[in-house]
């Protein structure tokens, strides 16, 4: 049985959900605690959106941090409960999705992957140096190490000394679910709680903080009087920067022809992107966000409309024609117009259904699967189909 730990993050239980379609597999998602030594139960439950099996366990606040790591023990116990898993751990890789896990990766008998979704390093607050120690002891513990850009791979092999034989580069992705039968001609009718919204309608998708550039849209909105927008996302992620907080704000408050939703589950994402007559992605270039890969992308993306797109993810800056890129308000709005007046078919439809159909999650699943067995192929029976597999759950 593959186990993936953790999975606090989206994209992690979107993983688990693909990996699950195609071997045994169980996500560890853990229960922050003040003291661990005494909640030492564990519960597993399923998930249904996406269906997977889950574990959830009760972790240490600050258990990467001495004293705790040491006092609690955090690695011996968590090797231990990953041990209880399975039947075979010799036989039973292992995901860590973050470097805080490296001692457990160090520790477990079996096959060890490092699936980095994030430039751990890059987050404020993060002791860097630590951070690219513990990437080094990670790269060192595992068999296959799988960045989701090649940004971080690169990261990987200059600042943790990781060998680029060992490195599968696995972007982020969308549902299979969301590829759509063929390309559509037009947009979908708007979700209920858009209508009313005059068309066309430029969206927004994803966390509406402080990886988007406000004060970029704002300025964009003045500039298409002609447009509705619509935001699709919490918004209760605080933001820095002043100036780009007050945009948002001001933004918020504006009403009339622009429209926040509130969050929205994962799986209901697809019927707003959709629905859009262009996706604008207005990242703001900053790290963590550069050097990681756009979910928010793969999702417009399999939804096939139009899409524009600052230069704020070193990721998209490689993913012309799919989407038009822009380097400031004014070429945005250009470029919103030009769609305007082509009834938002640039053409490039059938291109965005095609290339959309390889970049799922469930790909991305088995890219993994295949790279792995690749390297270690003498653990064969570890490959086994999730219908064989099933029965024993």
């Amino acid at each position: 049985m593959w186990q993936l730990l953790q999975i606090s993050a989206a994209v992690d239980r979107e993983f688990l959900g693909a990996l699950s379609t195609q071997v045994r597999a169980v996500g560890w998602l853990p229960e922050m605690r003040t003291l661990d030594i005494f909640a030492p139960v564990e519960r597993e439950e399923r998930l249904h959106d996406p269906p997977a099996r889950v574990r959830r366990f009760p972790l240490q606040k600050g258990y990467s941090q001495w004293p705790f790591s040491l006092i609690a023990d955090i690695a011996v116990k968590q090797t231990a409960r990953l041990k209880r898993a399975v039947s075979d751990p010799v036989r039973s890789p292992l995901i860590c999705t973050t470097p805080y896990w490296a001692p457990v990766a160090e520790k477990w008998p079996g096959p060890v992957v490092y699936y980095l979704t994030d430039l751990m390093a890059a987050y404020d607050g993060a002791n860097r140096d630590r951070v690219r120690s513990l990437d080094k002891r990670m790269c060192r513990a595992a068999n296959m190490v799988c960045p989701n850009s090649s940004r971080i791979a690169g990261y990987l092999q200059m600042q943790a000394a990781c060998s680029p034989s060992k490195i599968e580069v696995l972007p982020n992705a969308t549902r299979a679910s969301n590829v759509l039968g063929s390309a559509p001609a037009e947009p979908f009718p708007l979700p209920p709680d858009l209508v009313g919204l005059k068309r066309p309608v430029a969206g927004v998708i994803g966390n509406l903080a402080s990886n988007m550039d406000w004060t970029f849209l704002e300025e964009t909105i003045e500039r298409t009087p002609d447009f509705s927008w619509t935001f699709v996302g919490p918004i209760d992620m605080a933001i820095r920067d002043p100036e780009q907080r007050k945009a948002r704000v001001r933004l918020m408050a504006s009403g009339g022809r622009i429209r926040f939703t509130g969050g929205k589950p994962y799986g209901r994402l697809s019927a707003y992107a959709r629905a859009f007559d262009v996706a604008v992605l207005p990242y703001f270039r900053r790290e963590p966000t550069f050097s990681g890969s756009s979910t928010r992308f793969y999702e417009h993306l399999a939804a096939c409309r139009p899409m524009i797109a600052t230069c704020g993810f070193e990721e998209l800056l490689r993913k012309s024609p799919l989407l038009k890129l822009v380097s400031g308000a004014a070429e945005a709005a250009e470029a919103m117009h030009q769609l305007q007046s082509q009834r938002f078919n640039d053409g490039l439809l059938e291109l965005r259904w095609r290339t959309s159909r390889v970049e799922t999650w469930e790909v991305r699943a088995s890219r993994m699967i295949g790279a792995l067995k690749d390297r270690l192929p003498a653990l064969e029976h570890m490959y086994c189909p999730q219908a064989k597999a099933g029965r024993s759950l």
